[in-house]
Order: C-alpha cells, then sequence, then structure tokens
C-alpha cells in the first residue's frame, strides 16, 4: 500500500478511470462484434452505431487513433463488399507473402 498522500489519490483516481475506460472499450467491441453478426437489413445501421463507439473510444485515448481506423476499415470494406453486385468482386486485401527462414 503507498504511504504518501498523493500517491494513495493516484491510485484512487487510477481506478475509476480504468472502471470507466472499461465501459467505453466494451461498448465499443460489443458495437463491433453486432455490427459483424447483423443481417443484411440492419448491416449498415450496425456498423455506423460502432464506427461511432470506436471514434469515442479513440478521442478518449481509451484505444489508439489507428486501432479505430483499422477496425473502421474492415467494417467499411465488409460492408462495401455486401453492397457491390454479385458480378462484381471487391478485392480483399493482399497478404505479405512469408518470410522464409534461413
Amino acid at each position: 500500500m503507498a504511504n504518501l498522500k498523493s500517491a494513495i489519490k493516484r491510485i484512487r483516481s487510477n481506478e475509476r478511470k480504468r472502471v470507466q475506460n472499461r465501459i467505453i472499450r466494451t461498448r465499443a467491441r460489443s458495437a463491433v462484434g453486432t455490427a459483424k453478426t447483423a443481417d443484411k437489413e440492419t448491416k449498415e445501421a450496425a456498423i455506423k452505431t460502432a464506427i461511432r463507439e470506436l471514434d469515442k473510444a479513440a478521442s478518449k485515448g481509451v484505444i489508439h487513433k489507428n486501432n479505430a481506423a483499422r477496425r473502421k476499415s474492415r467494417l467499411l470494406r465488409e460492408l462495401n463488399a455486401m453492397k457491390a453486385p454479385a458480378d462484381v468482386k471487391v478485392p480483399a486485401k493482399k497478404k505479405a507473402p512469408a518470410k522464409k527462414k534461413a
């Protein structure tokens, strides 16, 4: 246990922030999961909600802004693939070739 008054206060404030950050992170993750599993009729609305939650989490510093951008990109790519006509394929992101062991 901390002895200094300022350290004790810091422990209390860190706990409050941890709980709040966890709530924000959970909401973002849940929204992304809902968007991934949504059916065609509700997918667009679910993705918009997920993007909003990811932006909130990134703006508050709960997740990194690049992390939010990557997740939003994945959701929008999935939405665009669903919206695209059946005869036109949306190109998937190419994987880098595996490195050979020496």
